[in-house]
């Protein structure tokens, strides 16, 4: 019988087997990356958009063009399109990403020659209607206004701004930006962006060719959405602002959000980052959660984390402690960076990460959903599945020296960002 007073033993993943997607191309050149795979007779549907032709002025154009894709269209009302998806029991969604946004159908294969011609409509013919947009402006505002009481989302939102301006990924949305939105200023980002020119289409589940054929019917041709675009691009220089701190003085906690501009996937340095983020405070196990929340007690939850975007990327760690024990988190946080840079990691913490970053990997990989997902992330980065290959290399053989040598170029305390919300 198994003996469960012992410890089972540590075993590192070994092999991780990646879905690689068939390429083909509807009739009006949409590329199509396929994943045909799974038992069940369900498909996933995304259609993803560059975002395109970005004005300071007016932050929200695409974020509204998204959400109120499917409010309405030239033949169907907003009831219309929520009542037909219900009924043949698929599932709409749609998301905006700083850098794409998506719109995707979950349906079962049978209904799929009933559901696309919806998804098209919406696509080619939503018109935006103005009493839609009013209680989009209205809801959002209620929600803008709920926020800004919270001091983790003013540190996230100022700590954008700070790094990133007034970009995609760092405009500081105001409540009057909502009372500013134009029915026409949607229009013509719909009809900039969302055309097959700027148009990638991701498949998984069971796709053969009488549903790929389906998809160039509804898709490949007749696409009138013509405006012009350019694609967003930005540069950033990296220089932070020291400390900013909000103060509210009836805080009983205290936000905390400090990072810097660091390296996104395409760098050679993203994986080795990786692991020396999982070891501050990427996983629950991690220095930051061991000492500031096991050991001080000052917190109840503490991470940090690389981001990659298109033009750039960050690293941040947040939490929110109590107010008066906001100063000595500061410097615990600051103490945990210094160890990283000044001391090895001993074999057993790093053999730890290994296994924890391996095994997430080879979990999220539980359906042809997911082998989709991973593939776009390289796929929008320039790269192929060589960069999953070097991934687990790194993580498998990146040394001590290697670590610390990467905390010394990354992990500058005095050069972060440090937002601060509530009492120091």
């Amino acid at each position: 019988m198994l003996n469960r007073t012992i410890t089972p033993e540590f075993r590192q993943v070994n092999d991780i087997n990646f879905l690689e997607p068939q390429k083909q191309y509807l009739e009006n050149g949409i590329p199509v990356f396929t994943i045909n795979a799974g038992k069940q007779d369900l498909v996933r549907i995304e259609l993803i958009f560059e975002n395109v032709n970005w004005i300071e002025d007016k932050p929200l154009q695409a974020i509204a063009v998204n959400h109120l894709i499917n409010n309405g269209t030239t033949t169907l009302t907003a009831k219309e399109i929520a009542e037909k998806v219900d009924y043949y029991g698929a599932f709409l969604q749609t998301e905006y990403g700083a850098d794409q946004s998506s719109v995707k159908v979950y349906t079962l294969n049978k209904h799929l020659s009933a559901v696309l011609p919806i998804l098209r409509s919406i696509l080619i013919e939503s018109i935006f209607p103005e009493q839609e947009l009013a209680i989009f402006a209205q809801n959002q505002k209620q929600s803008l206004q709920v926020n800004l009481q919270k001091n983790d989302f003013l540190a996230r939102k100022h700590f954008a701004h700070v790094l990133f301006g007034n970009t995609t990924y760092g405009s500081d949305i105001q409540l009057s930006d909502y009372d500013d939105i134009k029915r026409q200023d949607l229009l013509d980002y719909f009809h900039a962006a969302y055309k097959p020119e700027n148009c990638t289409i991701f498949v998984a589940g069971k796709f053969g060719r009488s549903e790929f054929d389906l998809l160039n019917v509804t898709f490949g041709k007749d696409w009138k959405n013509q405006l012009s675009s350019k694609l967003n691009k930005f540069k950033f220089d990296g220089k932070g602002a020291g400390e900013v701190f909000l103060e509210k003085p009836d805080a009983v906690q205290s936000a905390i959000r400090m990072g810097r501009l660091a390296i996104n996937r395409t760098h050679p340095d993203f994986a080795g980052l990786q692991v020396l983020n999982c070891l501050l405070g990427g996983y629950f196990g991690s220095r930051l959660m061991a000492n500031i929340r096991e050991d001080k007690g000052y917190t109840y939850g503490i991470g940090s984390a690389v981001v990659s975007l298109r033009d750039a990327g960050y690293f941040f760690i947040a939490t929110e402690v109590g107010a008066d024990v906001c100063a000595a988190a500061l410097t615990e946080i600051e103490k945990e960076i210094t160890l990283l840079k000044t001391a090895e990691v001993e074999s057993p913490e790093l053999d730890l990460v290994r296994n924890y970053m391996l095994g997430s990997m080879l979990g999220s990989l539980e359906n042809a959903f997911s082998h989709v997902d991973k593939f776009k992330n390289v796929y929008f980065s320039n790269l192929d599945y060589q960069y999953y290959e070097d991934y687990i290399k790194i993580v498998k053989t990146i040394t001590p020296d290697e670590i610390q040598e990467l905390a010394s170029r990354y992990l500058d305390f005095d050069n972060f960002t440090r937002v601060i919300v509530g009492k120091k």
